[in-house]
């Protein structure tokens, strides 16, 4: 799951700054249905989720990285401990996901940004594919550990 999803949010990335050229374009509408709508909108996002923490300094990317590796390292160690299937799927989106904004921030000094979602004038913040991975991952995380009954022994 960590390498598939890695794989997908580095493609897309590449096919938005490369093919598409979304920093020129800064945003494209894809899909407006009522007061809900879907765009490309081009974001360098230097912070963490949400953009908290988006300092200018020049080590502030490579401090995020590492402490994104850090995290990634833990969550591997808890990937090889994993109970169930859907334990080790979700960590694996997780991973999968910390990694590719991790080579982001190496490569770029900033996390590539790209897909905006909006509803009766209210945005929803600017996330691509590894922050969707982490998201569905944690929601997985937390849904097994409030529903999953123990086990009888």
């Amino acid at each position: 799951m960590a390498a598939l999803l890695l794989l997908a949010d580095q493609a897309s990335k590449w096919w938005i700054l490369e093919r598409l050229d979304l920093p020129a374009l800064r945003n494209l509408p894809l899909l407006q249905v009522g007061p809900f709508g879907l765009d490309l909108t081009m974001v360098w996002n230097r912070g963490v989720t949400f953009g908290l923490l988006s300092g200018e300094g020049p080590l502030n990317h490579v401090l995020l990285a590492v402490v994104a590796v850090a995290i990634a390292g833990f969550l591997l160690r808890w990937l090889w401990r994993a109970e169930t299937r859907l334990v080790a799927l979700a960590l694996g989106a997780v991973i999968g996901g910390a990694v590719g904004n991790v080579i982001d921030r190496l490569r770029f000094g900033a996390v590539v940004d790209f897909i905006r979602a909006h509803a009766w004038g209210w945005n929803w913040y600017v996330f691509n594919i590894a922050d969707a991975g982490i998201v569905c991952g944690v929601v997985a995380l937390l849904a097994d550990a409030l529903l999953r009954r123990p086990a009888r022994g």
